[in-house]
């Protein structure tokens, strides 16, 4: 056995668990073992009655407000498992302190994240808090409603149907992300060259609606990953990259980050993909494993997510994941999601449809660059096959067609056609 996000042993009742107490019902709850030491090896509790007194009252001494668990006595072992439950009262304090889990470590929050604990617990969001700036226009957002839902007017009451005024606090931070001027950030925007030392072009989008910021930044997209190729009379239009998913990609990333971070999304372009980084990891209530599937989704940002969802932006239950899957479908090269407790990142590759490539090829393929000649020696950490293995495959994408080899000797390099 060993220690996880959501499981820490003890070897004795000693006041440290308070901490993780504490951390457990802040966040997604978990288990503490008493009996077990920090290697993972039984050693019992000589006093298991004694023992669970003891954690029930330094429970109810030191942490508030009452957090919910549950004490279980596993008598072959002569272990106790305290199991606690995320709480809806947060914060919940040691010592007028909050706690959360850091991998296997409990470490105090900082303030910004405390403040989110308050807000969680009254179940509210940074976005519901009333705007700093109570003097704002709309014209954007009222141009944008009229062309997509094609409403006859736009006033206060507008905005209250969004969520967006209340006669009683004024305009919430969700309307001030989608007022024509704001003090928020937006979206900073970097096409590179053949490595992220040359920078071809340099773009942010801040201090105006989220909706404009959207805009603008699928008009740059445009500029490098769409192209028209002329076929006889006919003129078509060709996108590298699906249009459809970077769509679906910003509009997710403006409306399930973390808008309390002075932040921007960061769009780094490249020949070969696109990255869009995110601020603000999952929100509470979400593992990684159910984001990845997109069979679940927490709005982090409910107002401004309704906004985009009647503009027709995204849809709301769930589906981003699911729709950018969809459109690699045929592609060679798939999306890549990585989420860290700070950040969501979103890979498009450019779209290459699938080739007759074995297993084993199409593994070499995915790990070579259109931009960027590879040596043997690049190559073999990233594939996991031998010297004379990878050799014959990649000889065997040359004869495909699919792959350049330039070079003789120490100086081969190899790069996707």
């Amino acid at each position: 056995m060993r220690e996880t996000k959501t499981i820490e042993f003890k070897e004795r009742v000693t006041n440290s668990f308070l901490k993780t107490v504490s951390a457990f019902s802040n966040y997604d709850g978990g288990d503490i073992i008493f009996g077990i030491d920090d290697e993972g090896r039984i050693t019992g509790i000589v006093d298991v009655k004694q023992a669970c007194l003891d954690i029930e009252n330094k429970i109810n001494d030191s942490i508030t407000p009452q957090p919910d668990y549950t004490l279980e006595v596993q008598n072959q072992e002569r272990t106790i498992k305290l199991a606690v439950k995320p709480g809806l009262q947060k914060p919940y304090l040691y010592k007028s302190k909050a706690y959360k889990r850091n991998d296997t470590a409990t470490i105090e929050v900082d303030t910004l994240e405390l403040s989110r604990l308050i807000l969680d617990g009254k179940n509210s969001r940074f976005e519901e808090l009333p705007c700093r700036d109570q003097h704002l226009t709309f014209e954007i957002l009222r141009q944008k409603l009229q062309d997509r839902v094609e409403i006859e007017s736009f006033n206060q009451d507008t905005l209250k149907i969004l969520n967006l005024y209340s006669n009683a606090t004024g305009y919430s931070n969700a309307a001030g992300i989608l007022a024509d001027k704001n003090p928020f950030p937006g979206i900073d925007m970097v096409k590179f060259g053949e490595n992220i030392s040359v920078i071809q072009k340099r773009a942010t989008f801040e201090h105006f609606s989220a909706l404009a910021v959207y805009d603008k930044a699928l008009e740059l997209f445009r500029d490098y990953y769409q192209y028209e190729e002329i076929l006889g009379a006919d003129r078509k239009m060709v996108e590298k990259i699906p249009e459809a998913a970077f769509r679906e990609a910003i509009a997710n990333a403006l409306i399930h980050r973390a808008w309390d971070v002075a932040a921007q999304i960061k769009v780094s372009m490249f020949d070969d993909r696109i990255e869009i980084i995110s601020p603000g990891g999952l929100p509470p209530g979400i593992t990684k494993d159910e984001y990845l599937s997109g069979k679940i989704s927490v709005l982090r940002n409910r107002d401004l997510a309704n906004v985009f969802y009647r503009l027709g932006y995204v849809e709301i239950f769930a589906t981003g994941i699911l729709r950018i899957k969809q459109l690699y479908g045929e592609s060679l090269i798939q999306p890549n999601f990585e989420v860290t407790e700070n950040t969501i990142t979103v890979v498009l590759p450019v779209f290459e449809r699938k080739l007759d490539l074995t297993e084993d090829e199409r593994t070499i393929y995915q790990h070579l660059s259109k931009t960027v000649l590879k040596s043997m020696s690049d190559i073999l950490p990233d594939v996991g096959f031998g010297k004379s293995k990878t050799s014959q495959l990649l000889k065997a994408l040359a004869e495909k067609g699919v792959v350049e080899i330039t070079g003789r000797g120490r100086g081969t390099r190899y790069v996707r056609k």
